[in-house]
């Protein structure tokens, strides 16, 4: 399939190319090589076309940053995830049309629903898997997301994001003393009852019940692998 990198590579200039010249008031001598670099790029998409503006993002262009375009899926760095969005928020930067973080945040506006939290409630293989905590008349649920995701709406809703010690751990992700505050008793306590839970005991009806509780309590790790119990049968 023929990208606009490829095109550029190839020395083509295409519709896209040229419009992108004309907005940004550069000749396409100075933008075709930086495309083909990969320095520039040109969100296009040449399966579905459609009635969109192209631009250009990227150094050089009125566009700096791309904050749709997320982390790889092998792994997530939260601090750079966070930071290219700050900078986004903090110089006000605008694409043509809203992204999809921002259309979500539109539409939970206009329905009255907000983010309460967002948890990082585990990692596997190098994977950061993460569930987005959502209110709405008082009624909570949980909504899984990807973490590049979950970061983006959080900054977004100006929510608070958590994780536990054990994903920390297993990240290789170290905290000076005292940004933690642990409650050993507590932990003990919680880690103790949920051995003594039998999840493939349980009906679908009762583990969705259990996760009501779970929510309830705002236990949201039990909650989390009571789900993922239910994702198992199905």
């Amino acid at each position: 399939m023929t990208t606009q990198m490829t095109s550029a590579r190839r020395g083509v200039a295409t519709d896209e190319m040229k419009k992108v010249a004309k907005d940004e008031d550069v000749t396409l001598d100075w933008l075709m090589p930086k495309i083909a670099s990969g320095s520039i790029i040109i969100p296009s998409n040449n399966v579905r076309p459609q009635q969109i503006h192209n631009v250009g993002i990227g150094k050089g262009m009125k566009t700096k940053v791309n904050v749709n375009i997320g982390s790889s899926t092998l792994n997530v760095d939260v601090n750079e995830e966070i930071e290219k969005e700050l900078i986004a928020l903090e110089k006000e930067i605008r694409p043509p049309r809203p992204l999809t973080h921002d259309l979500f945040k539109n539409f939970s506006d206009c329905f009255e629903i907000k983010i309460k939290q967002v948890i990082i409630h585990k990692i596997v293989d190098g994977v950061f898997f993460s569930s987005l905590i959502c209110v709405r008349d008082k009624i909570e649920e949980i909504i899984d997301s990807r973490t590049s995701d979950a970061i983006a709406l959080a900054i977004r809703f100006d929510s608070p994001i958590f994780t536990y010690e054990n994903v920390l751990d297993k990240a290789g992700i170290l905290l000076k003393t005292g940004e933690i505050k642990k409650d050993k008793e507590k932990k003990s306590e919680e880690n103790d009852l949920s051995k003594k839970i039998d999840y493939g005991k349980l009906s679908i009806i009762q583990l969705e019940k259990a996760i009501s509780v779970a929510v309830k309590n705002e236990d949201y790790e039990l909650a989390a692998h009571l789900r993922d119990e239910i994702n198992k049968r199905k």
